[in-house]
This record gives structure tokens, C-alpha cells and sequence, in this order.
């Protein structure tokens, strides 16, 4: 199946928004899980982890771009996407258990999380950078009637919750000295990890667009 020009145009603007989405994910999963490791932050670690898995995600959705630039049938990667949204709806409610056991183990033994500025950054930088993306492949998504895009935009929106959470988390702890900050913070998270989970098991499922997160 061809793909007219203008089409092809507005994949390749898909594709390379993506592109940028994915090189951010790579950024906040290592600078948080690092920042997070070195402070013994649970927050800063379920944010990272978060990352991770969504970057499974975002490879299946960009591969499914090429597919279409390239004049395939999307078709062909329906399946391999209902599987990557069932490994990835997994490993999120995995998470899930991880970050409320690590929570309630640091409320109980009232653990002292280290201040991280470099987390603060992140966390900061991730609330402007993820609206400019999810404003961006909104738009491209509407250009070419990509449900599947316009619903990883929605996956951007709440990526943005995700960073102000840890921000007001790591902000609360460096001001005030608020060790059970963090921990609530990381419960927060968790939060809208298990909706994340959930949109991908019902993905799965084949009753949502696969994106790994939630409308």
C-alpha cells in the first residue's frame, strides 16, 4: 500500500517525535534510577522504572510508524503490539507491588532518603519538556488519524503528573527536610502506574489503542 506524499511528510514528523519522546525516556529512566539509587530515593526509582517500561511501549508504536511510512499494512503489527501491551501491563502492576512495599518499609523503618538536586532538575525539566511532546504528537496524530498516537499522547499527559508528583515529592524533602515525602510521593506514583497497567492489560485485550498508558 503507497503512502501519498503529504502523508509521508506527516509520518516522517510522527516518527521523529517519537524519536525525541524516546531519547527523553532514555534520559529520565537513567538519571532517575541513578539519582535515585545514589540518594535512596523510592520515588525517584519507581519514576525511572516507569520510564523503562515505557520505552517498550514506545518502540512497538514507532516501529508501527515505519511500518505505515513504509507503505506496510499496520495490520501485520497488531499482534506483536497486543503482546508488548500484556508484557508491559505485567511488569507495571510488578512495579506497583515493588514501589507500595518499598513505601511502607521506608514509613515504618523511617528511612532518610538523601536530597537530590540533580533529581529535582529532572523532575522539573520532565513537567516542561513532556506537554511540549504530547502538544506535538497531538497535532501530528490528528494530521494523520492516528489513534494510536494520539493515544501515547495521552500517555505523555500523564508521564507530566508522574514528574510533578516527584517534583513536589523532592521539593518538599529539600525544603523542609520531609523524609516521609518521598514515600508518599513514590505511593502517589504508583497511583498512576496501576492506571498505566491497566490500559495496557485492556489494550491487550484489544478493547483500547496499545500505548502502555492511560487516556
Amino acid at each position: 500500500m503507497s503512502v501519498r506524499a503529504s502523508d509521508a511528510g506527516v509520518l516522517r514528523s510522527g516518527i521523529a517525535v517519537e524519536w525525541w519522546s524516546i531519547g527523553w525516556m532514555v534520559v529520565e529512566a537513567v538519571v532517575s534510577l541513578g539519582a535515585g539509587v545514589a540518594a535512596g530515593s523510592v520515588a525517584l526509582i519507581a519514576f525511572g522504572a516507569d520510564s523503562v517500561i515505557e520505552l517498550i511501549s514506545a518502540g512497538v508504536l514507532l516501529r508501527r510508524l515505519r511500518m505505515e511510512h513504509a507503505g506496510g499494512r499496520a495490520s501485520s503489527v497488531k499482534a506483536i503490539e497486543r503482546r508488548a501491551s500484556a508484557t508491559v501491563g505485567i511488569l507495571l502492576f510488578l512495579l506497583a507491588i515493588w514501589v507500595v512495599a518499598s513505601a511502607f518499609r521506608d514509613f515504618v523503618v523511617h528511612a532518610q532518603p538523601e536530597i537530590s538536586l540533580v533529581g529535582l532538575v529532572l523532575a522539573a525539566a520532565s513537567t516542561v519538556i513532556m506537554p511540549w511532546i504530547v502538544a506535538t504528537k497531538r497535532k501530528v496524530a490528528v494530521r494523520i488519524g492516528s489513534a494510536a498516537l494520539k493515544a501515547d499522547a495521552a500517555c505523555g499527559v500523564v508521564c507530566a503528573y508522574m514528574a510533578g508528583t516527584l517534583l513536589i515529592g523532592l521539593a518538599l524533602r529539600a525544603l523542609f527536610g520531609w523524609w516521609w515525602a518521598d514515600p508518599l510521593a513514590a505511593l502517589g506514583i504508583v497511583y498512576f502506574v496501576v492506571r498505566e497497567g491497566w490500559e495496557a492489560v485492556e489494550a491487550a485485550r484489544g478493547r483500547t489503542e496499545s500505548c502502555g498508558c492511560c487516556d
